[in-house]
């Protein structure tokens, strides 16, 4: 199994955007410094068939990786901006990235209500 970064890179997934600013940020795209490309990617991606237990152990493993990495907010923006469907990026799993994203568009749906008077 490809880490999530490469497997993008070799078409599998949509391409990860440079970081952004910095006059170098096509040179140096935001994700060669994250901690995850140092380990198992089976970590972030869940295997098929793959027991809840199992699942569970394996997220929570990923996100303690996710917790020490200097991109851990540039990479769940580029998750939620995508949206990426699977695996755990910027600490958060596929579900917890859809709570995210339908919050945010209930909140942006209530701001774009007219104020009843």
């Amino acid at each position: 199994m490809l880490h999530p970064i490469e497997a993008s890179q070799v078409g599998l997934r949509p391409r990860v955007p440079a970081q952004r600013g910095g006059p170098d940020a096509e040179d140096n795209p935001w994700h060669t410094g994250a901690a995850c490309r140092r380990d198992e990617a089976g970590l972030f991606f869940a295997p098929s068939k793959e027991p809840t237990a199992a699942r569970l152990a394996r997220e929570e493993q990923a996100k303690r990786v996710c917790a020490r990495c200097p991109v851990l907010l540039e990479c769940r923006d580029h998750a939620l901006l995508l949206p990426e469907p699977y695996g755990v990026w910027g600490g958060l799993t596929a579900a917890e990235r859809r709570v995210v994203l339908a919050r945010r568009r209930r909140h942006d749906q209530e701001q774009d209500l007219p104020i009843a008077g």
